[in-house]
This record gives C-alpha cells, sequence and structure tokens, in this order.
C-alpha cells in the first residue's frame, strides 16, 4: 500500500506533467511548419502559444475548489481528458481560429490536470514520504522540455506536425485508467463558496487582455477590434481589483501583495518571466527562418538550454545557502538580461558550439532564477495562505510567460516592417532580444528591495 502511495500517485500526476511539459516545448519547435501549412504569417502563431497559456491562468485558480466539491479523481480524469480531446481538436484545425480555439480549451484541461494532481499527493502521502514523492514528480518537468523540442522536430521534418498532438492520446488514455484506479476520489468537507464574480472578472481580464494585446497587428481580428477587447480586459482586471478587496474570500488574495517576499515573486519574477517568455517562441523562428535550419535542427539546439537547467537544480540549494536569495536573485537578474541580449548577436555564420554554448549558460541562468523566485514566494506565508498564495504565484506565471510572447512577436512584427523586409530575416531579431532583455533587467529593483535575510530560514543560511 506504502509503494502505490509514494510511488504509483506520483506516476499518476507524472504523466499529465510530462503531456503538459513535452506539449508546451514540442510546439515552439513547429511553429514554421504550422504556420506555413495554415497560410498564416509565423509571427501570428503566437496566438496558438498564448491562448493555452491564458487557459491555464483562467482556470488554475479555481481547480483545488473543483477538486474539494467533485472529487479529485472525477475531476483529475475529466481534466486528463479534455487535455485529450483538445490535443485532437488541435490536430485536425485547419485554420489559425481553429487552432487557438483548440489551445485554449486543451489549456482548460492543463489547469486541472496538475493543480489537482499535486493535490492528491498532498493529502495522501505522508510527510515523512513527501520528499521523495515529490521527488518522482519532478522527474517528467525536467525530462520533457529535454526531449520535446528534438522530438517536435523531428515529427515535423520527417512526418507531419500534426502528429506532435495525437502522441498525446496514448498517454492520456493510460492516465486516464491509472486514476480510476488508483487515485482516491477525495473531497474536502466546509469549503468556502467559489467566488464566481471574481472568477468572472478574472476570466474576461484574462482572456481579452491577452487576446487584444496578442492580436494586434491584425492577427486573425482588426486592429480596432483588439482594442476594443484591451479596453475590456483592462475594466475586467480594474474591477476585480476593486472586487477582491471587498470579498471575503476572493478568488486570488491581492492583499498577499503586501508581503515584501510574495511582492517579489509577483513584480520582479512576472518582468523576468517576461523577458524568458519569449524565447521558446523566438528562437526556433530565429534558427529556423533566420538562419535556415530544419525543424529538427533547431529542436536539437534548443534543448540544450534544458540541459542546462537540469543541471543547475543540483546545485541550487548550495549556491542559495552560499550567497543568499537576494544576492542570487540580484546578480542572476543581470546575467539573464545580458544572455538575453546575446542572441541579438547571433548570425547564420556563428558556428554551433557557440551557440550551443549560449543556449546551455541560458538555460542554468534561467533555471537558477526561475527556482529562486519561486522559492522566495513562500518564504513568509503562513500555512493556512499556501493554498492562496500558489493560485496568485501560478496566474501571474502563466500570464507573463503569454506576455513574453506577445510582446516578443509584436517587436519582431515592428523591427521586420520597419526594415522593409518581405520576409523575416535574421536580422530583424536583435531589436527583440534587446527588448526583452531590458525588460528582464526592470526585475532588479524589486530583488534590490528585498533584506539580506531573505528567505534564509529555507536555505539555513545566516546573513552577515
Amino acid at each position: 500500500m506504502a509503494i502505490s502511495r509514494v510511488f504509483l500517485t506520483p506516476l499518476i500526476v507524472a504523466c499529465a506533467l510530462f503531456m503538459e511539459n513535452m506539449d508546451a516545448t514540442v510546439i515552439a519547435t513547429s511553429l514554421p511548419a504550422m504556420a506555413l501549412d495554415m497560410g498564416e504569417n509565423p509571427i501570428a502563431l503566437k496566438l496558438a502559444m498564448t491562448s493555452y497559456l491564458v487557459g491555464l491562468a483562467v482556470f488554475i485558480p479555481i481547480s483545488g475548489w473543483m477538486a474539494d466539491r467533485f472529487g479529485a479523481r472525477t475531476v483529475f480524469r475529466t481534466a486528463i481528458g479534455v487535455f485529450m480531446f483538445g490535443s485532437i481538436l488541435c490536430g485536425i484545425s485547419h485554420t489559425l481560429a481553429e487552432f487557438v480555439a483548440s489551445r485554449f480549451f486543451q489549456g482548460m484541461g492543463g489547469a486541472m490536470m496538475v493543480p489537482v494532481g499535486r493535490l492528491v499527493i498532498l493529502r495522501t502521502v505522508s510527510k515523512a514520504d513527501l520528499v521523495k514523492a515529490l521527488s518522482y514528480l519532478t522527474i517528467p518537468a525536467l525530462i520533457g522540455p529535454v526531449i520535446g523540442p528534438p522530438l517536435g522536430g523531428f515529427i515535423t521534418t520527417y512526418f507531419h506536425w500534426r502528429w506532435i498532438f495525437f502522441i498525446n492520446i496514448p498517454i492520456s488514455i493510460f492516465g486516464i485508467y491509472l486514476a480510476n484506479r488508483f487515485i482516491p476520489n477525495l473531497r474536502e468537507e466546509g469549503t468556502v463558496p467559489l467566488d464566481w464574480i471574481g472568477f468572472i472578472l478574472s476570466a474576461v481580464g484574462c482572456s481579452c487582455l491577452m487576446f487584444g494585446l496578442a492580436s494586434a497587428g491584425r492577427h486573425l481580428v482588426e486592429s480596432d477590434v483588439s482594442l476594443i477587447y484591451v479596453v475590456i480586459g483592462s475594466l475586467s482586471f480594474a474591477a476585480y481589483v476593486w472586487h477582491a478587496f471587498h470579498c471575503e474570500h476572493p478568488l486570488l488574495n491581492l492583499r498577499l501583495l503586501s508581503i515584501p517576499t510574495l511582492r517579489m515573486n509577483i513584480y520582479g519574477g512576472s518582468l523576468f518571466r517576461i523577458g524568458i517568455g519569449a524565447l521558446p517562441f523566438l528562437l526556433p523562428l530565429l534558427f529556423q527562418l533566420g538562419f535556415g535550419l530544419s525543424p529538427f535542427q533547431s529542436g536539437l539546439l534548443t534543448c540544450v538550454s534544458s540541459i542546462g537547467a537540469m543541471f543547475v537544480k543540483t546545485i541550487t540549494t548550495y549556491v542559495l545557502k552560499r550567497f543568499g536569495f537576494r544576492n542570487v536573485l540580484i546578480y542572476n537578474t543581470l546575467f539573464g538580461a545580458a544572455s538575453m541580449a546575446a542572441f541579438g548577436a547571433l548570425t547564420a555564420e556563428t558556428p554551433h558550439i557557440i551557440v550551443g554554448a549560449l543556449l546551455l549558460l541560458g538555460g542554468c541562468i534561467r533555471s537558477m532564477q526561475f527556482t529562486s523566485i519561486n522559492a522566495i514566494a513562500y518564504a513568509d506565508i503562513k500555512p493556512y495562505q499556501m493554498s492562496q498564495a500558489t493560485s496568485l504565484t501560478s496566474v501571474a506565471q502563466q500570464l507573463a510567460i503569454g506576455m513574453g510572447v506577445t510582446v516578443g512577436g509584436y517587436v519582431l512584427q515592428v523591427s521586420n516592417r520597419m526594415q522593409g523586409h518581405a520576409t523575416i530575416v535574421s536580422s530583424d531579431f536583435w531589436p527583440t532580444f534587446i527588448t526583452i532583455a531590458i525588460i528582464a533587467a526592470m526585475a532588479l529593483p524589486f530583488a534590490w528591495k528585498l533584506r539580506p535575510d531573505a528567505g534564509e530560514e529555507m536555505t539555513g543560511r545566516r546573513a552577515s
């Protein structure tokens, strides 16, 4: 019985996490081929990436309430089914509008899968075995981004991009089977009522604002329609902020932003994530459209950064204990921004060994930064605030990454038009990398404001 709880439960959740992580990296490598098939500008495919992230941001906050209300097993297996059906819809899409809608639907399933799965682990595994169980869960999170780009590139180069979505079908069926067999249908009694008004306001705000910004440049809708969406989204967000401070149990508790360490995660972390979030969209376009590489070659290059990320995870705890959160976040923000700007200096003649080294270094920096930002968020959070803090940070993370794709795509489009190029060429990219590097560097003041002893209880370090 102990084996089934400590090993089988994380394995089941890992099926969902593997699909979600691999799917996010697979699609980026295949964007130019998708755009060609759909007769669209490759930059327009940023809508496909942002729509998925918006689906996550909208539905993640209610995943815990859904599990408590309807049962963890019911919600978890339904979420896998929704993700699988969304994958099928993506695979049979023929227009950009169909593909964007399918990705949003797929994001609805992804928003429920992993948070509910983590909840099952936390409630079924004893504290003594929790670290071991969560370590099993993190394995697919590390493997997915490594094999995703080359797998997507291989399928796109030698088969067809549609198959990258169909491979989710057998994994989903296996996950549903295991969930039916081994996951208990846990419920929580006495849950607070769902903040329906907050959910509607945040959903409209996220969806309209991100769609309006991502469609700027006459992608899918005209510019005036995009502006209308931006206005509606902004007003909905403003209404939610007012609502959140006047509601007893808000969907996203904005009062937590009074905690400095969490504020660093939300504000500073989001700025850095905007810069990093643009890279999975920009790099495959640079390598394929700018340098003329095949999707498979592009995937092999981009997966190098994930290898660097895996390596750094093994030394992050030591680095944080040695130097402290504040110092790591200050210097790593500068290094991260510099590595983003450096991509703008790459040309088709740059040796692949240098490109790979830059990607490896960037992956190391990104991993260190994300681990530090994610950890510092909970440094001063009380146990009863943990669920609310998790929802707030998860939504901010998805929106920031989506905003990175949006900003990167928009600046690339402006650069392309200002330089008068009929198609996307390598010289269009350097202004984009400089822009996202500047945005990432804007996280520096938030790191600077941290106390020298911030998060010391988490690392066991005592600040001098």
